[in-house]
């Protein structure tokens, strides 16, 4: 269930840094500038773009993305083509390829293009592998055989990593600057080394590591979960401490199992027409060793692609956990499997370091800089799915700032602060942070669960009706079947169905859980019933402007004008200072 996996080291900046080599670098084209790359004809605030530019200068722009992974190029390429924006986007990383292997559902996957194909953006076809069916395998508890397959009859897709890269970068739309922001948020809305980026009412200029100044009237920060500009509101209701998908995962060529050479249908257990999204059996451990008790109380699952040929993509996973697992826990236990299956790697092509944060508080109110994607807490806290929501949310994210770009264009106004704010609306809505919510509880509730209860827990979730399940994996809005979670009364309802699926160890323990859970907070009943009413969203709220009473200081005006032994107005109470 994971959706943002690279060979390396991953998430921390927004983009995946590779351990191994084996993919061409995307194709752009390079101006004579070493720090710069035009992929775009639109110069900033409407002039015209030369090839880069030296160092230390200074550009303008409408919009300026941090960042270069999904959600970076996805905001960047919409901003520029559909709000025909003047977009800079800055990462040193621009030119690395991509290295996840993202997995998405086929509903979704459509879903998001059709968004796409709208602005002329072609992201149907970044797909390179298709499984018209989705395996799991649960057995081992509550009377489950271990070999007993369950299979869900819902199709799922590879993304072609490098195609979706380069749809997103090479359609003449944004600029890009190969440097990093320097800057470190020491409170809201204020930020270290001083000047290095510094707002006023018309927007905000940052300082990157090239030396280049970038006056944008927008910031989007997509550097990912542990971003340094983007403050966050840990004391709220529901937003818990982060937890943490760890994988490790390689892509191998494995040695057939047939004499001659052949596979069959299947590698190991694993169908070649099916993609394994879950195998949480332990039955390749020795029964009451050290390894088979820690499997127990920490799971890890397998994760399974076959690719074509010999070739599959492995990845053992800890869907979530608070401290993360160990990467050599997983790698360990990934082998040891594969042994006991009987499937021989030959080659391993890539390997594959996954860390994702899942959760955590949402970006604090009232601030500038608008985090998209990780920056913003968008990956969902119960399964590590994020590109799908990041991808169509980036069109929700332009469709709101938008609105105050044409009330520039129409009175020459333009308010940043409100500009935020309705960005953040649109991300976090007050139905959107209820439903959250919800999904933060699925996911404390997993944490606590050892291999037994994550099998009955999973074994009932898709014994659910299909569009209950689905909707809650997507967890977005315009996502299918979000609208079956997007209203207190659907959650109940997911809430009870799912009780009754349930074996009722794991029930009465959900039971507790919930109860547990409310008695310390309002978040969890707010999301799945009418009391308490609505989260607080991220409306934006003119200041009021600080004029005291301007009675008082009239009258005294007044009076001092009048009086004989009063020289002169020590403040000048003018018409604009009543106001």
């Amino acid at each position: 269930m994971k959706m943002n996996r690279c060979t390396g080291i991953i998430i921390l900046t927004g983009i995946c840094y590779p351990l191994v080599n084996g993919f061409a670098p995307v194709t752009v084209w390079y101006s004579n500038s070493h720090s710069h790359v035009h992929v775009g004809k639109k110069g900033p605030l409407g002039l015209q773009a030369e090839n880069g530019s030296a160092a230390n200068d200074e550009r303008s722009c409408d919009v300026l993305v941090l960042g270069s992974g999904p959600a970076a190029r996805a905001a960047a390429s919409l901003f520029s083509k559909r709000g025909d924006r003047n977009v800079i986007l800055a990462d040193k990383n621009f030119d690395k390829p991509w290295i996840p292997n993202y997995g998405v559902w086929q509903d979704e996957w459509e879903a998001v293009s059709e968004r796409y194909s709208m602005c002329g953006i072609d992201t149907l076809n970044s797909i390179n592998r298709k499984w018209e069916m989705t395996d799991c395998y649960f057995g081992g508890s509550f009377g489950i055989p271990t070999e007993e397959r369950f299979r869900v009859n819902r199709p799922y897709w590879r993304v072609d990593r490098i195609r979706l890269q380069d749809v997103l970068t090479n359609h003449n739309c944004y600029e890009v600057i190969k440097a990093n922001h320097e800057s470190k948020m020491i409170g809201l809305n204020l930020f270290s080394p001083p000047d290095s980026l510094v707002h006023d009412e018309n927007g905000s200029t940052i300082r990157l590591s090239d030396g280049t100044v970038v006056k944008a009237k927008l910031i989007v920060d997509c550097t990912g979960h542990e971003s340094k500009l983007i403050s966050k509101n840990p004391e709220e209701d529901g937003n818990v401490e982060a937890g943490y998908q760890i994988a490790y995962g390689l892509t191998a060529d494995v040695e057939p199992l047939e004499e001659g050479g052949e596979f069959g249908d299947c590698i190991g257990p694993y169908d070649k027409e099916a993609m394994t999204l879950f195998d949480y059996r332990t039955d390749h451990f020795v029964s009451d060793s050290v390894e088979e008790k820690k499997a127990t109380a920490d799971p890890t699952f397998m994760y399974a692609m076959p690719l074509s040929g010999n070739e599959i993509f492995f990845e053992e996973t800890s869907l979530v956990a608070r401290p993360a697992i160990s990467f050599q826990e997983c790698k360990d236990r990934c082998m040891t499997r594969l042994e006991h299956l009987g499937i021989k790697v030959l080659k391993i092509k890539e390997e594959e370091f996954c860390y994702i944060p899942m959760g955590g508080p949402l970006p604090a109110r009232d601030q500038r800089i608008i985090g998209f994607g990780g920056a913003a807490a968008m990956v969902h806290p119960s399964t590590g799915y994020h590109i799908c929501r990041a991808l169509i949310a980036a069109a929700d994210l332009v469709d709101a700032v938008e609105m105050e770009f044409k009330e520039f264009e129409e009175n020459g106004i333009f308010n940043p602060n409100r500009a935020a704010a309705n960005a953040y609306n649109a991300l976090w809505s007050p139905s959107n942070i209820s439903q959250r919510n919800f999904a933060v509880f699925g996911g404390e509730f997993l944490m606590k669960q050892n291999v037994v209860g994550l099998r009955g827990f999973f074994n009932g979730f898709f014994r659910l009706p299909q569009e209950m399940w689905a909707g809650f994996l997507a967890g977005w809005p315009g996502l299918p079947n979000n609208e079956k979670h997007e209203s207190w009364a659907v959650r109940m309802l997911f809430g009870v169905t799912f009780l009754s699926k349930l074996p009722p160890a794991v029930a009465a323990d959900m039971l507790f859980s919930i109860i547990t859970t409310s008695l310390s907070g309002t978040a969890l009943i707010q999301s799945v019933t009418p009391l308490f009413g609505n989260p607080l969203g991220y409306v934006y709220k003119e200041s009021k402007k600080q004029a005291g009473d301007v009675a008082a200081k009239s009258e005294a005006k007044q009076m001092m004008t009048k009086s004989d032994v009063v020289d002169f107005l020590p403040v000048e109470f003018n018409e604009s200072s009543a106001k």
